[in-house]
């Protein structure tokens, strides 16, 4: 990057005297990745803990799955007991090497004990471990929140669908990835 002083910055142009060589090498590259899901193969971990709300998750994640080109057949959804036993099912999802990423979806509501802490905590360790013990994109997509209705408005109702939210990170993470090559 070129060194500006003080007196060529009060210069009349503003300091904008550099070449043009100098900055054709400044220009920023910017890489990310695409919207496209055709051709890739995802699978989602769904806890059934909180069915009622998780399964408007999931319904938001294969919409945007398949409204990105993902075809049906290259889709898998994994039912666990709990957000707790996410991680283990997606790094073994993740090793297996069938998958281009992993969509972790689930919802742990506050109670009236520490047990949320520990479930949430947890469960959100071990997936972010587990993408970079693996280098595939795991994507988090649990919902944790104070109350169901709290829960409910992440899931589609006033706050938009995290699980679509995490579907697309995964769409993206998988054509960054590529782009980087993987």
């Amino acid at each position: 990057m070129r060194r500006v002083d003080r007196q060529s910055f009060n210069n009349s142009d503003g300091g904008a005297a550099a070449d043009a060589s100098e900055r054709k090498s400044m220009a920023m590259k910017t890489v990310q990745g695409g919207l496209s899901a055709a051709g890739s193969r995802f699978a989602l971990v769904v806890s059934r803990f909180n069915d009622f709300i998780v399964s408007r998750l999931v319904e938001g994640a294969v919409d945007a799955l398949t409204r990105t080109g993902a075809e049906e057949a290259n889709l898998c959804i994994v039912k666990v007991p709990g957000s707790f036993e996410i991680p283990l099912v997606a790094k073994r999802l993740a090793e297996s090497g069938k998958w281009d990423a992993i969509i972790c979806l689930g919802v742990a509501i506050r109670g009236e004990t520490p047990h949320f802490d520990y479930v949430a905590g947890e469960a959100s360790k071990g997936i972010a471990a587990c993408a970079l013990q693996t280098g595939m994109p795991i994507i988090y997509g649990l919902v944790t929140a104070e109350s169901a209705e709290q829960a409910m408005d992440r899931a589609g109702l006033k706050m938009g669908n995290k699980g679509f939210d995490a579907a697309m990170a995964a769409v993206e993470m998988v054509n960054l990835l590529k782009v980087l090559g993987k």
